[in-house]
């Protein structure tokens, strides 16, 4: 009981201490939501200290805070092109995109294959004789989609 009255006496102190220990929580526990909330709580507190507000009101500013704060934090998140120094990490196809290549199977009713790296991949584009020069451009799934190059691979004897 005595913890209640305490609260009840240092109400816009209590609202600072909480929301310092919610802006703990974020160093803790990191993900951008306790900041938020902490913040929304020391703003209620400094409101609370010049201002006297009854408890109903403050609850709705420190929900109203809450709310805005973390809703504009997920809208500005959304927006931001996510940083990475692999960008074609988990996207191996997309990496292809702009390579050229050699077809090592003939592109006949819109399939061939071609070997990039130590792999085989089928190709989708024009009808296209085995050995020819051709560009990645594009894919459709796993499906590369070529076009012709300038030169044909000479064999060799």
């Amino acid at each position: 009981m005595d913890l209640i009255n305490l609260f009840g006496e240092y109400v816009p102190w209590s609202w600072i201490v909480g929301g310092l220990i919610l802006l703990a929580i974020e160093l803790i526990a990191p993900g951008g939501v306790f900041v938020w909330l902490g913040g929304a709580a020391i703003v209620t507190g400094l409101f609370t200290l010049t201002t006297p507000f009854g408890l109903p009101v403050q609850f709705a500013l420190f929900g109203v805070l809450s709310i805005l704060g973390v809703a504009g934090w997920i809208a500005v998140r959304r927006r931001a092109p996510p940083e990475t120094d692999a960008p074609f990490l988990n996207k191996r196809i997309e990496r292809f995109v702009g390579k050229e290549g050699f077809l090592s199977e003939a592109i006949r009713g819109e399939k061939g294959r071609m070997e990039i790296g130590e792999s085989v991949w089928r190709v989708t584009g024009p009808e296209l004789p085995t050995g020819h020069r051709v560009r990645i451009v594009g894919h459709k799934g796993t499906l590369l989609v070529v076009e012709s190059g300038e030169e044909e691979r000479r064999a060799t004897v």
